[in-house]
This record gives C-alpha cells, sequence and structure tokens, in this order.
C-alpha cells in the first residue's frame, strides 16, 4: 500500500542502498520488470488520486529505468482513456534492459512518442521521467533545458521516484532541478527527499515499498531514520511524589546589551518545558525585566565570570550563548561554562567563539548551530554545509565529539557514533528571530529531566517543527515565543506527567 505524507516509513536511504536494496528484490526472485510495473501502477495510482478529474498526460522520459517507469505510466493512461504522448529526450533505441521492454509496450498500447524539443508543448499533467537517483554531476543539456519547460508549463506535475536534478542523498539541486507538486517514490525512503532543498521541489510525496519482502528491507543498512510522533524518545513519567528538586537545575547564560530577549526566551522555554528550576545569569540590565517576564526564574545580574562560580556548583544543565555576544563579558562567561563538568547546550555566539577556538568544548554537549555557524565550525561556506547536509552533521558531531542539531529545512540529528536523524516537519513562517533561543531552551530542559543528550535532542527539535508547524497554520508573523505554549501542550500529549 502506498503511504502518505504521515505514513512514511521510518529508515531513510541513500541511492546506493536503494539500488542495493532493488538488486536483493531482484536476486531473491522478484523480477526487475515485475518492480518497474508494480512503480508504474503506484504513480499511476497516485496520479489519479491527486487529479481525479484529469484526462491528459504528458510524459517526459530519459534513458534510464526512471524512463521506464515513464513509459509504463503512459501505457497505463493510454489504457484507460486518456490522451497521451511521451516526448523522448535523447533516443529511445538508446534504452536498454527493463527500460527497453516499457518502451516496447507503449508502442504496443499505440502510445504516441515524439522527440522532445524546445518547442514541444506540454498539455495535461505532466509526469517527470528524465532523471533518476542516479544523477551526480549537474544537469546538461538537453535535460537542463526540459526541466526549465516542465518549471515554466504552469501545468501540474508528478515526479517519478524524485524530481530530476535533486540528489537523492543530499536534497541539493544538481544545477536545476523540476519543482513537483507530487512525487513517488519506491522501495526505500531517499534522504534527500525531506532535508535541503527539497521542500521546494518534491511536493506531496508518496511512498510506495513495491510489496517488498519486510524481512529483507528490515535488514538493511540506512542512512537516518526519520523521527516521528511513534518513535520519538521520551522522558520517564512523573509519579505522584514528584518535586521540583528531581527534574533538574538549568542555568542560561546569555543576554549581553541589546541582546536581553535572546535568554530570556530560553529560559522561558526552559521553564515550560518541565525543568524543575531555571536560573538565568544575564546583565543586570536586564534583571527587571526577566523577573517580570519570568518570576519562577532565578535571576542574577552577572557583570564577571566570578559571580557563576557558586550557581554552577548549584546547577545541573548549562544553556549557553542565547545573547551572549563575542565581547569580554560573553567570553568570560563562556570561558567559565565551559569548566564546568556538566550537560551543556551551545547555541548562537557560544558556537561562535568555539569556532574562533577563543574555547574548548567540554564533554556531554548538544551543539545546536544554523547553516552559517556550521559553516564556521567546519571552516568552509554555507553554501558548502548546505550542499551535503548530513556530511556535515557527522563531521560536527565527529570534530567536537558532541551531539549536533544543523537546524534548518530537514533538521539533522547527528551522534558521535554514527546516528543520524532528520525531522522534516516545519513551516516557512518560523523564518524568525528567536526560534532557536527557543530551541536551546527546550534541549536544556530535556536535558534536565535526565534523558540522553540524542534522545533530548532529537525530542527536542520534534516538538519545536511540530509547534511551529501548528502556529505557522495561522500565517505570516509567527513569533518565537508563540511555539512555547504549542511545545508545552505537544510534550503532554507525547509524554504526559499526569497520573
Amino acid at each position: 500500500m502506498p503511504h502518505t505524507k504521515d505514513e512514511l516509513p521510518d529508515a531513510l536511504y541513500s541511492a546506493a542502498q536503494v539500488r542495493a536494496l532493488d538488486a536483493s528484490l531482484i536476486a531473491a526472485g522478484t523480477a526487475g520488470f515485475e518492480l518497474m510495473q508494480r512503480a508504474a501502477r503506484a504513480t499511476w495510482r497516485a496520479l489519479v488520486r491527486q487529479w481525479p478529474t484529469a484526462s491528459e498526460l504528458s510524459v517526459l522520459a530519459g534513458h534510464g529505468n526512471n524512463a521506464g517507469d515513464g513509459y509504463l505510466v503512459a501505457a497505463l493512461a493510454r489504457r484507460a482513456g486518456w490522451a497521451v504522448r511521451v516526448l523522448a529526450v535523447g533516443d529511445p533505441q538508446r534504452l536498454l534492459g527493463d527500460a527497453a521492454l516499457a518502451h516496447a509496450e507503449a508502442v504496443s498500447e499505440k502510445v504516441v512518442i515524439e522527440p522532445w524539443t524546445a518547442q514541444s508543448g506540454l498539455r495535461g499533467i505532466v509526469l517527470d521521467a528524465l532523471l533518476g537517483t542516479g544523477l551526480s554531476g549537474d544537469v546538461r543539456e538537453p535535460y537542463a533545458s526540459a526541466i526549465a519547460a516542465i518549471n515554466t508549463s504552469g501545468l501540474p506535475v508528478a515526479a517519478v521516484d524524485i524530481p530530476s536534478g535533486l540528489c537523492a542523498d543530499t536534497g541539493r539541486v544538481l544545477g536545476c532541478a523540476v519543482c513537483a507538486d507530487l512525487t513517488v517514490t519506491f522501495i526505500g525512503l531517499k534522504l534527500g527527499l525531506l532535508t535541503g532543498e527539497a521542500a521546494d521541489g518534491v511536493g506531496e510525496l508518496v511512498f510506495n515499498d513495491l510489496h517488498a519482502d519486510p524481512q529483507l528491507i528490515g535488514g538493511a543498512a540506512f542512512s537516518a531514520r526519520r523521527l516521528t510522533a511513534a518513535n520519538l524518545p521520551r522522558p520517564a513519567p512523573r509519579p505522584p511524589t514528584s518535586h521540583k528538586g528531581r527534574f533538574g537545575h538549568v542555568l542560561l547564560i546569555g543576554g549581553d546589551r541589546g541582546f536581553g530577549g535572546a535568554i530570556l526566551l530560553s529560559a522561558q522555554s526552559a521553564l515550560r518545558s518541565g525543568a524543575g528550576m531555571v536560573s538565568v545569569a544575564t546583565r543586570s540590565e536586564h534583571v527587571c525585566a526577566a523577573l517580570a517576564r519570568i518570576p519562577e526564574a532565578m535571576v542574577l545580574g552577572t557583570s564577571s565570570a566570578n559571580q557563576l562560580m557558586g550557581l554552577l556548583q548549584k546547577v545541573s544543565v548549562l544553556v549557553v550563548g542565547p545573547g551572549l555576544g563575542q565581547a569580554g563579558w560573553g567570553r568570560s562567561l563562556l570561558s567559565a561554562a565551559a569548566n564546568a563538568p556538566l550537560p551543556q547546550v551551545w547555541d548562537a555566539d557560544a558556537l561562535n567563539m568555539l569556532a574562533e577556538e577563543r574555547v574548548s568544548l567540554p564533554k556531554n554537549c548538544v551543539l545546536t548551530p544554523h547553516p552559517g555557524e556550521a559553516a564556521r565550525l567546519l571552516g568552509m561556506s554555507t553554501a558548502q554545509v548546505q550542499a551535503d547536509r548530513p556530511a556535515a552533521a557527522h563531521a560536527l558531531s565527529k570534530k567536537y565529539a558532541a551531539v549536533v542539531v544543523l537546524k534548518g529545512a530537514g533538521s539533522l540529528i547527528a551522534h558521535p557514533d554514527g546516528r543520524l536523524a532528520l525531522c522534516h516537519q516545519g513551516h516557512p513562517a518560523m523564518a524568525s528571530a528567536g526560534l532557536g533561543d527557543v530551541l536551546a531552551g527546550l534541549v536544556g530542559a530535556l536535558l534536565a529531566q535526565g534523558m540522553e543528550a540524542f534522545d533530548a535532542a532529537c525530542l527536542a527539535v520534534w516538538l519545536h517543527a511540530n509547534a511551529g508547524e501548528q502556529q505557522g497554520k495561522l500565517g505570516r508573523g509567527l513569533a518565537a515565543s508563540d511555539l512555547i505554549p504549542a511545545i508545552r501542550q505537544l510534550l503532554e500529549e507525547q509524554a504526559p506527567c499526569l497520573k
């Protein structure tokens, strides 16, 4: 059965891993052409569901198995009485193996097959069957022009397996890529469909396993795991005898002059996410505002790191960086935190000073960089980070021996042992200042409640993204503080603390 957006599988694969799965299915006795026919039928069903009143199909086909899927969909549409035309990019005589058999079936169904030219008109639903997951370099001609024609047609677009030009491993656009309204993918869910630039081009994502043997698929290697409500790590239940001392004491350090709001957002997030006690070390100028906004927090007006020393011995988790700045005040406070043997969350300017090697990272840290901060930490450009987000997340985690949250579309959580989790929820309205501060406080609160660093980061990212998705439905103008009540509600739904 196909999967809707909310029913996608958890395991995420690279293109090479999916090819290995495909080969295993064939070796186990399922003919390659049978798999191609199943893929075509799955695509055809998805097309009809998505556009139930349509009756015309334009297929753009390349040379590989992706093209074979397209020819078979064309044959199915022709049998259903649709007006169908295949525009072949290149000579169909170059097709080999199963793709050649698919072409022959389309010919036997009297599907109109014409060479594609820049003057070829597109009509009805457009089916992208140009390039599959094997693409490695940038798209070349004539495929680039065909992709441009699809994207400027103004017609509904469906992609077979992956939008042509999108890297299946990284979600990077390889020069240019089809912008699809619907993508139907098969056998194993590709990691690149859910991170990087994928969200702009995948559209509605439908998955079909092509009736693969679950035992064969279940035993195969995969690259990452997709976070879902069903597989989330959760904090331990709270017994009736619970008291504040059992759920940690988070100290949040930051808020230099002009940046007091950042540390207050983090503190409010930590408080509302279940930390037993919350303290804030910030500039003295911000104490009144902090007490007015969060009277439950203990606020220390701090002019030097010496004032932190006694407090550092009383708390259980640190969140360092929101609004910290990179001047002397922030440097001294970060240095004090770095020498504290406590689980810590480093964000914002703490990461920028770490990148400049002004301080060493302690053990048991969670780093929460956005792509620009990740680039500075790795000594590369932001574009290079975004070109291969999974590799960047792994590299950061290994370099700093820390759990890393690489924020952005398709946020990634990497563990030094090689584990990788992905959260593809979220909303464009989340492009707003302060949301990272809320996430940092949330991670700190979950650490304080006894969760392991990787689990805390995974749960925090999922809660944050889904809260943003909920609040984003109201449209632009989303404020970071809007997420905090939604996070609290989602956390209670996922991990009830009530008896």
